[in-house]
């Protein structure tokens, strides 16, 4: 699947991700009432204004864009019909041909573990038949509890030709209280990333590993460092736009062949139409206001470049 990642990224030559974090407040009126015409203002309601957002928004992006990112926390404070439109996202995507990242942030041992990995990566297995369920193509792993958190997703990775994005230096403003504790000399994220670059020479592709890091844009002379600490490991990069990175902060996530990051943008894109820079588009064409972002994203990332 990495290979995937890349190929699309070299045909859109747009290595961004859409983060698809739908909170209910991003969602135009016309939608909830539509949606909650037909539901009531209730979880299913919600869930399908969601998945109505998710759509257009989707419609309007496939093109341009080589992969998206849902944040699975936004559908589950719905339960189940939360679930239920993070599926229904999962499946348009691919229908779409997109390369789907489900930032899920799991991370546990053993049989916990390696039941996160079957349900989001893998195959589960029903008597004598096995079955795809959420069925992404990447997803997002905290490291925390060490190999024994990460070597179930990787083992259902190998078998699977699908991939991790393992968090090393994450992009909130606290990330620091932890992550950039001295150990022996070095910041944990630095040990972190050595671990992730050791774990994914045992993973990999033909040009990159299966196995990726998230370093975040607020820290672009970090990303510099652990770009040459993890240099066959692609990168995705959160913090982009709403949290303040610019195309400017992220030459160093990138090599030299120009690959080895994908910059995530969640609401900058998707409820691109609330800010002044895209007003003039209005809510009711708010898919039309999220396009614009992504041109306008891939045109800063791409002169930076």
């Amino acid at each position: 699947m990495i290979q995937k990642l890349i190929e699309k990224i070299r045909k859109t030559n747009a290595p961004i991700v859409v983060g698809l974090d739908p909170m209910l407040a991003y969602v135009p009126e016309h939608i909830q009432k539509k949606s909650f015409a037909e539901f009531g203002e209730t979880p299913e309601g919600a869930a399908d204004a969601i998945w109505q957002f998710n759509k257009e928004i989707i419609d309007k992006t496939y093109d341009l864009i080589p992969a998206v990112k849902p944040q699975v926390a936004m559908y589950e404070q719905f339960g189940i019909e939360g679930m239920k439109a993070f599926q229904k996202t999962v499946d348009y995507c691919h229908e779409k041909d997109l390369v789907v990242i489900g930032d899920i942030k799991r991370g546990d041992i053993g049989s916990t573990s390696a039941a996160y990995a079957v349900g989001h990566l893998g195959k589960v297995q029903i008597g004598s038949h096995s079955f795809h369920t959420f069925n992404e193509d990447f997803v997002t792993v905290n490291p925390y509890l060490g190999t024994d958190g990460v070597k179930p997703f990787a083992d259902v990775c190998r078998e699977e030709k699908k991939g991790l994005f393992i968090l090393v230096k994450t992009s909130n403003p606290s990330s620091g209280e932890f992550q950039d504790r001295m150990i022996d000399g070095k910041p944990l994220y630095e040990h972190v990333a050595q671990k992730v670059a050791a774990w994914g020479e045992e993973l990999m592709g033909e040009e990159y590993s299966y196995i990726g890091a998230v370093v975040g844009a607020t820290y672009p002379e970090i990303g510099k460092v652990l770009r040459k600490v993890m240099p066959k490991t692609y990168i995705l990069v959160p913090g982009y736009g709403a949290q303040g990175g610019k195309g400017k902060d992220l030459t160093h996530y990138f090599n030299k062949d120009g690959l080895g990051a994908i910059v995530n943008s969640s609401r900058g894109i998707i409820a691109a139409y609330k800010q002044e820079a895209y007003a003039k588009f209005g809510a009711e064409n708010f898919a039309d206001a999220s396009r614009q972002a992504v041109l306008d994203m891939i045109e800063d990332i791409r002169s930076a470049l």
